[in-house]
C-alpha cells in the first residue's frame, strides 16, 4: 500500500535504525525516500539480510534505504551509536545520506551542524564498488572531505556509510558476491570462531620442526627445549563480517573494509613462540620472504604494500599472540576466497658444513559451508574477465609489441640487409623486453608454467586458471603460434627478459673490451644436454609432488631477477649476479646450458613448418665464419642450424649478406669488381697514333 507524504511527517524524527531494531512493521515516509529518489511512487518496509527498505518506481526497484546501525552496527569514535540513513542505487552509486544520530564530543560541541549537513551531502552518486579516499582540505573528484578539525569523526561515519552500502548492495546482487557471504554476521567469541573453523590453528613443537630439518641433513642454528612451542600459527580469512567483525571489532573492520575495492580480500595471520612467521628480512627488501600464500598451482609472496599493522584482537577469549598481521589480497591476483588455501612458513636452519636448509610448515584454511552462499544459477562473467579488464593496458601494449615483432620476422629479410639497423633493432628490443615485459608487467615464463600446465592435462583442464594471469596468458599463446612458424627461437631470442638481461650484459662487457670466450664445439655440445637433464628432473619430481618441483624450479634465476627484480636474500642474488658475470665472458650461458624452460620448448621445435634462415653451399664446407659468431653456439659445424637451439637472433642472416663477409659474396663483389675496372680501362685508354709515312 502507498505511503502518503503527509500522513507520517512526525516519523522523520524517530531515527530509522530504532524502526529496524525494534522490528516495527513500518514504511518509511515517501517523502523521506523522494529526497534521494525524485521519482519513487512506494516505499517497501525494511526486510531482507541486512535489512533496507526498498525504494519503488512503478513496480520497478529503484534503490535502497537503510541504516548504517540496523545493517553494520555503526559506533561512533566515542563509542556510543551512530546511524546514518543510506541510500542506494540499483547502480551501485550512493544516491546521498543524511545523519540521525551520533554523540560524537567533536561534532556535538566544535562543529556547527551545517558543516556536518555539508560532510553528509558529499555521498551522492558514489560507486560503493570502489575506495573512496577521505581528505583534509580540498577534494579532488573521487575524494570525500572531511569535516575541518573532525577527521577522526568524519573517518569513522565515512567508514560506516561505505560499509554498510557494500553490504547491501553485495546481498541485493548489486555487487558480485562470488560465493562467499560478507554480510552476515552474529556476535561469536574466539573459541566459537575456532570450533565453526572460521579461525584455524596449529602449533608446531621444536622436536617437530627439528625432525623435518633433520631429514634434509640440516638442524636449527640454536637448538632449545624439545617439547617448547616453536611456531604457533592462527590463520583465518577476515573478509567475511562473520569472521573480521568478531576479529577486529567494528570501527577497524569497517576502516579497512572502506578501503578496500569490491573482490579484495583480507588475510588474517597471527603467531607466537620462537620462530617469527614475519622475519625481519621484508623491512629491507619489502617481500615477506618467510611466507607464501598457496591455493592449488598457484602461489603468491606477500609484499609491505598488502601489509597492514594490527596491535591486537578485540575478539572475546583471543590469546595474546606475539606477531599479528594483516594482508590485503587484490582482486586481480586471481586469489578465490570460496576454496581453500595454505599459508606456508619458512624455517630456516643450518647443515653440517655451513650451509643453510630450509623448511615448510603449512596451515590450511577452508571456507566453512556457513560463509558459503548456494551456487549461482545465473551466468555472470568469469573471474577472470575482471583480471584482464583491470590489465587491458598492460595487455594492450603487449599486443603492440606482439604485433612489432612479428612485422620484424616476416621482413627479417630487409633487417638482416643492414648490419647497424639490424644491431639496434635488437638491442632496442632487448631493452623494451627487460624493463617493460620484465620489470614492470613481469610476464617472464617459467619452467612452472610448463609443469602446471601438464598437471592440468593429467588432472582435469581448466581454461579458467591459467586465463587469471593475462600479459602470461598471451605470451604462451604467441609463443605456441610462433613454434610452428619459427620455432622455439622467437621467445628465447625476443621475449623472455632475463634472456634479455643476459644479452646486455654481454654487449656491455664486449663493448668494455672484455675477452670473450668461445668454447669447443665438443665441450659445448656436451654441456648443453644439461638443461634437458634438468628439465626431466623437474618434471619427474612434480609427478611426486608440485611443491618439491617448485623448491627445485629456484634454478630458474628468473623470478630473483624479474619477478621480484633482486629483493630477495643474498643467496638467490649472489646466484643471479654469478650467472650474470658469466654470460659477460661466455654469451647467454644459461640458456644455453641450463635453463629448464629452454630445454621444455626445444623438444617441440622441430614442429616449425618453414625454414626462413637462408643458408649456402660454402657453409660448413669451407666457411665458418656463422657457425663462429652464432651467439649461442647453435650452427652445427656443418653448416646446419640446430632448431633446438638457435634463438632466431638474424646474426646468421646479417652474414648471409654481407658482401665483405660472406666468402661467395665476397668472390662474387670481387669480380663484379675486377669486370668494372676492366671495362674502365678500355674506355680511358686512348687510340694508339698514326705512323708517319
Amino acid at each position: 500500500m502507498d505511503i502518503s507524504g503527509h500522513r507520517l511527517v512526525p516519523l522523520l524524527a524517530i531515527p530509522l535504525a530504532l524502526l529496524m531494531r525494534a522490528g516495527v512493521a513500518a514504511s518509511l515516509d515517501l517523502g523521506t525516500a523522494r529526497t534521494f529518489f525524485p521519482d519513487a511512487t512506494r516505499v517497501t518496509p525494511p526486510d531482507g539480510d541486512p535489512p533496507a527498505a526498498t525504494v519503488l518506481r512503478d513496480g520497478t526497484v529503484s534503490g535502497y534505504l537503510f541504516s548504517t546501525r540496523a545493517v553494520v552496527n555503526s559506533t561512533g569514535y566515542s563509542g556510543k551509536p551512530l546511524d546514518v540513513l543510506v541510500a542506494l542505487g540499483v547502480d551501485g552509486r550512493l544516491r546521498g545520506a543524511r545523519l540521525l544520530e551520533q554523540h560524537e564530543p567533536i561534532l556535538l560541541i566544535g562543529v556547527r551542524p551545517e558543516a556536518i549537513e555539508s560532510f553528509v551531502a558529499q555521498y551522492r552518486d558514489v560507486p560503493v564498488d570502489r575506495p573512496v579516499r577521505l581528505v583534509r582540505g580540498r577534494r579532488r573528484p573521487g575524494e570525500i572531505e572531511a569535516v575541518a578539525g573532525a577527521t577522526v569523526s568524519s573517518l569513522v561515519i565515512h567508514e560506516a556509510i561505505l560499509a554498510a552500502a557494500r553490504a547491501v548492495a553485495t546481498s541485493r546482487g548489486i555487487l558480485p558476491a562470488g560465493r562467499l557471504d560478507l554480510a552476515r554476521f552474529a556476535p561469536l567469541d574466539y573459541g566459537t570462531m575456532r570450533e565453526r573453523g572460521l579461525l584455524v590453528r596449529r602449533v608446531w613443537r621444536e622436536e617437530d620442526v627439528r625432525a623435518r630439518l633433520a631429514a634434509l641433513g640440516g638442524d636449527l642454528r640454536m637448538p632449545g627445549d624439545p617439547d617448547s612451542v616453536f611456531l604457533e600459527l592462527h590463520l583465518a580469512l577476515a573478509t567475511p563480517a562473520l569472521v573480521g567483525r568478531n576479529l577486529l571489532g567494528d570501527r577497524l573492520y569497517d576502516r579497512l573494509f572502506a578501503g578496500l575495492r569490491a573482490g579484495d580480500q583480507l588475510l588474517f595471520v597471527g603467531g607466537r613462540g620462537r620462530w617469527s612467521f614475519k622475519g625481519t628480512g621484508w623491512r629491507r627488501s619489502g617481500v615477506f620472504d618467510r611466507l607464501r600464500l598457496v591455493q592449488g598451482e598457484r602461489s603468491w609472496l606477500l609484499r609491505r604494500a598488502q601489509h597492514r599493522r594490527l596491535d591486537g584482537l578485540a575478539a572475546k577469549g583471543a590469546p595474546a599472540l606475539r606477531e599479528l598481521a594483516l594482508f590485503t589480497l587484490p582482486r586481480e591476483s586471481g586469489f578465490d576466497p570460496a576454496r581453500p588455501f595454505r599459508l606456508q612458513v619458512r624455517v630456516d636452519g643450518v647443515r653440517s658444513d655451513g650451509g643453510t636448509v630450509s623448511t615448510w610448515l603449512a596451515l590450511t584454511w577452508s571456507p566453512p559451508a556457513e560463509l558459503l552462499r548456494p551456487e549461482p544459477t545465473a551466468t555472470r562473467p568469469p573471474a577472470w574477465a575482471d583480471v584482464w579488464w583491470a590489465r587491458r593496458f598492460e595487455v594492450g601494449l603487449l599486443l603492440v609489441a606482439l604485433f612489432v615483432l612479428t612485422v620484424i620476422l616476416f621482413q627479417q629479410d630487409t633487417i638482416a640487409a643492414d648490419r647497424r639497423r639490424h644491431r639496434r633493432l635488437r638491442i632496442g628490443f632487448a631493452v623494451f623486453t627487460l624493463l617493460v615485459l620484465g620489470f614492470w608487467m613481469r610476464a617472464q615464463l617459467s619452467v612452472v608454467n610448463v609443469l602446471t600446465f601438464a598437471h592440468a592435462l593429467m588432472t582435469g583442464f581448466d581454461w579458467n586458471f591459467f586465463l587469471m594471469e593475462p600479459a602470461i596468458f598471451v605470451l604462451w599463446s604467441y609463443v605456441a603460434v610462433a613454434m610452428v612458424f619459427w620455432g622455439r627461437g622467437v621467445y628465447c631470442g625476443w621475449l623472455c627478459p632475463f634472456g634479455a638481461l643476459q644479452e646486455l650484459v654481454g654487449v656491455v662487457a664486449r663493448t668494455l673490451g672484455m675477452p670473450q670466450t668461445p668454447l669447443p664445439f665438443g665441450l659445448h655440445e656436451g654441456l648443453r644436454t644439461l638443461k634437458f637433464v634438468v628439465f626431466l628432473t623437474l618434471f619427474a619430481v612434480s609427478l611426486g609432488g608440485m611443491e618439491a618441483a617448485l623448491e627445485l624450479a629456484e634454478v630458474e634465476p628468473f623470478k630473483t631477477a624479474v619477478v621480484l627484480r633482486f629483493a630477495r636474500p643474498w643467496p638467490y642474488v649472489v646466484y643471479v649476479l654469478g650467472i650474470l658475470a658469466v654470460a659477460a665472458a661466455v654469451p647467454r650461458a644459461f640458456c644455453r646450458y641450463l635453463c629448464p624452460l629452454g630445454a621444455a620448448i626445444a623438444l617441440p621445435a622441430r614442429l616449425r613448418q618453414f625454414e626462413w634462415l637462408k643458408r649456402r653451399r660454402a657453409c660448413g664446407a669451407e666457411c665458418r665464419i656463422c657457425e663462429q659468431r652464432c651467439p649461442v653456439g647453435a650452427i652445427h659445424p656443418e653448416g646446419f642450424i640446430h632448431p633446438g637451439e638457435c634463438i632466431y637472433c638474424l646474426e646468421c642472416q646479417v652474414n648471409y649478406r654481407d658482401d665483405g663477409l660472406c666468402p661467395p659474396l665476397l668472390r662474387r663483389r670481387r669480380r663484379r669488381e675486377a669486370r668494372a675496372r676492366a671495362r674502365t680501362r678500355v674506355v680511358t685508354t686512348p687510340p694508339p697514333s698514326p705512323s708517319p709515312p
